[in-house]
Protein backbone atom coordinates (compact mmCIF):
# COMPACT_ATOMS: atom_id res chain seq x y z
CA UNK A 1 0.00 0.00 0.00
CA UNK A 2 1.32 3.44 -0.93
CA UNK A 3 0.51 6.78 0.61
CA UNK A 4 0.46 9.80 -1.66
CA UNK A 5 2.55 12.83 -0.74
CA UNK A 6 1.70 16.21 -2.22
CA UNK A 7 -0.27 14.44 -4.95
CA UNK A 8 2.96 13.29 -6.62
CA UNK A 9 3.38 9.54 -7.20
CA UNK A 10 7.18 9.95 -7.33
CA UNK A 11 7.07 10.92 -3.65
CA UNK A 12 4.98 7.91 -2.63
CA UNK A 13 6.14 6.37 0.63
CA UNK A 14 5.65 2.62 1.14
CA UNK A 15 3.68 1.63 4.22
CA UNK A 16 5.80 0.23 7.06
CA UNK A 17 3.00 -2.01 8.35
CA UNK A 18 3.76 -4.75 5.84
CA UNK A 19 6.78 -6.32 7.59
CA UNK A 20 9.74 -5.10 5.56
CA UNK A 21 11.76 -1.98 4.97
CA UNK A 22 12.00 -0.97 1.33
CA UNK A 23 15.50 -1.17 -0.16
CA UNK A 24 15.79 2.61 -0.25
CA UNK A 25 15.57 2.69 3.55
CA UNK A 26 17.74 -0.31 4.43
CA UNK A 27 20.18 -2.61 2.67
CA UNK A 28 20.54 -4.90 5.70
CA UNK A 29 18.64 -8.15 5.16
CA UNK A 30 19.44 -10.65 7.96
CA UNK A 31 19.86 -14.22 6.71
CA UNK A 32 16.98 -16.53 7.67
CA UNK A 33 18.57 -19.01 10.14
CA UNK A 34 16.82 -22.13 8.78
CA UNK A 35 17.88 -21.21 5.24
CA UNK A 36 21.50 -20.85 6.36
CA UNK A 37 21.40 -24.11 8.33
CA UNK A 38 20.27 -25.99 5.20
CA UNK A 39 23.23 -24.56 3.25
CA UNK A 40 25.72 -25.26 6.05
CA UNK A 41 24.64 -28.84 6.69
CA UNK A 42 28.27 -29.96 6.98
CA UNK A 43 29.29 -26.97 9.11
CA UNK A 44 31.88 -25.88 6.58
CA UNK A 45 31.58 -22.11 6.85
CA UNK A 46 34.32 -20.54 8.94
CA UNK A 47 33.60 -16.85 8.32
CA UNK A 48 30.48 -14.70 8.06
CA UNK A 49 31.85 -11.82 5.99
CA UNK A 50 28.96 -9.34 6.40
CA UNK A 51 27.23 -9.67 9.74
CA UNK A 52 26.50 -7.95 13.02
CA UNK A 53 26.83 -9.04 16.62
CA UNK A 54 23.13 -9.95 16.66
CA UNK A 55 22.89 -11.86 13.36
CA UNK A 56 26.32 -13.44 12.84
CA UNK A 57 26.23 -17.06 11.75
CA UNK A 58 29.87 -18.10 12.25
CA UNK A 59 32.33 -17.82 15.11
CA UNK A 60 34.55 -15.61 12.93
CA UNK A 61 32.77 -12.61 11.44
CA UNK A 62 33.06 -9.07 10.11
CA UNK A 63 30.56 -6.38 10.99
CA UNK A 64 30.19 -2.70 11.79
CA UNK A 65 29.62 -3.45 15.49
CA UNK A 66 32.46 -5.97 15.90
CA UNK A 67 34.35 -5.32 19.16
CA UNK A 68 37.66 -5.53 17.25
CA UNK A 69 38.04 -2.45 15.00
CA UNK A 70 40.05 -4.54 12.51
CA UNK A 71 36.98 -6.77 11.99
CA UNK A 72 34.46 -4.03 11.21
CA UNK A 73 34.78 -4.00 7.43
CA UNK A 74 34.36 -7.33 5.66
CA UNK A 75 34.87 -5.70 2.31
CA UNK A 76 38.41 -4.56 3.08
CA UNK A 77 39.26 -7.30 5.60
CA UNK A 78 41.06 -10.54 4.74
CA UNK A 79 38.80 -13.51 4.14
CA UNK A 80 40.09 -16.93 5.11
CA UNK A 81 38.54 -20.37 4.75
CA UNK A 82 35.01 -21.12 3.64
CA UNK A 83 33.01 -17.92 3.61
CA UNK A 84 29.32 -17.20 4.04
CA UNK A 85 28.31 -13.77 2.79
CA UNK A 86 24.92 -12.06 2.76
CA UNK A 87 26.21 -8.57 1.91
CA UNK A 88 24.42 -5.25 2.12
CA UNK A 89 22.13 -5.05 -0.92
CA UNK A 90 22.83 -1.41 -1.78
CA UNK A 91 24.96 0.09 -4.54
CA UNK A 92 28.13 -1.43 -3.08
CA UNK A 93 26.94 -4.98 -3.66
CA UNK A 94 29.07 -5.20 -6.80
CA UNK A 95 32.22 -4.76 -4.68
CA UNK A 96 31.20 -7.64 -2.39
CA UNK A 97 30.48 -9.93 -5.34
CA UNK A 98 33.78 -9.01 -6.99
CA UNK A 99 35.68 -9.77 -3.77
CA UNK A 100 33.90 -13.13 -3.45
CA UNK A 101 34.73 -14.04 -7.05
CA UNK A 102 38.43 -13.39 -6.33
CA UNK A 103 38.64 -15.37 -3.05
CA UNK A 104 40.82 -18.47 -3.34
CA UNK A 105 38.42 -20.71 -1.43
CA UNK A 106 34.70 -21.44 -1.21
CA UNK A 107 32.34 -18.45 -0.93
CA UNK A 108 28.58 -18.88 -0.77
CA UNK A 109 26.54 -15.71 -1.16
CA UNK A 110 22.88 -14.95 -0.65
CA UNK A 111 22.02 -12.22 -3.14
CA UNK A 112 19.02 -10.52 -4.66
CA UNK A 113 18.35 -12.08 -8.07
CA UNK A 114 19.22 -9.03 -10.14
CA UNK A 115 20.09 -10.70 -13.41
CA UNK A 116 19.97 -7.43 -15.32
CA UNK A 117 22.90 -5.87 -13.46
CA UNK A 118 26.49 -5.53 -14.60
CA UNK A 119 27.80 -7.25 -11.44
CA UNK A 120 25.67 -10.32 -12.17
CA UNK A 121 27.04 -10.60 -15.70
CA UNK A 122 30.63 -9.66 -14.80
CA UNK A 123 31.10 -11.89 -11.75
CA UNK A 124 28.32 -14.47 -11.42
CA UNK A 125 26.94 -15.66 -14.74
CA UNK A 126 29.99 -17.55 -16.03
CA UNK A 127 32.17 -17.73 -12.91
CA UNK A 128 29.86 -19.27 -10.32
CA UNK A 129 27.22 -21.87 -9.66
CA UNK A 130 23.85 -20.14 -9.30
CA UNK A 131 20.67 -21.41 -7.70
CA UNK A 132 17.56 -19.27 -7.94
CA UNK A 133 15.22 -19.51 -4.97
CA UNK A 134 11.63 -20.43 -5.56
CA UNK A 135 9.35 -17.89 -3.95
CA UNK A 136 10.66 -15.09 -1.77
CA UNK A 137 12.57 -15.32 1.49
CA UNK A 138 11.55 -13.81 4.80
CA UNK A 139 14.61 -12.02 6.14
CA UNK A 140 15.36 -11.61 9.82
CA UNK A 141 12.18 -11.17 11.85
CA UNK A 142 10.11 -9.91 8.93
CA UNK A 143 6.43 -10.78 8.85
CA UNK A 144 6.25 -10.79 5.06
CA UNK A 145 8.56 -12.02 2.35
CA UNK A 146 11.09 -9.73 0.70
CA UNK A 147 9.96 -7.58 -2.23
CA UNK A 148 12.55 -9.25 -4.49
CA UNK A 149 13.61 -12.78 -5.50
CA UNK A 150 16.86 -14.25 -4.18
CA UNK A 151 19.62 -16.48 -5.44
CA UNK A 152 22.52 -18.40 -3.96
CA UNK A 153 25.81 -17.85 -5.77
CA UNK A 154 28.68 -20.25 -5.12
CA UNK A 155 32.29 -19.41 -5.98
CA UNK A 156 34.71 -22.32 -5.64
CA UNK A 157 37.97 -20.38 -5.56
Amino acid sequence: MYHRCNGNARNAIPSMDNGYMPPSQTDDWATPRAFYDDLDMFHEFTLDAAASSTNRLCEQWFGLDHPNPDRRNGLTGTWEGHVWCNPPYGRGIKDWVKKASEHNDLVVMLLPARTDTAWFHDYCLYKAQIEFMRGRLKFGNAINAAPFPSMVVIFNG
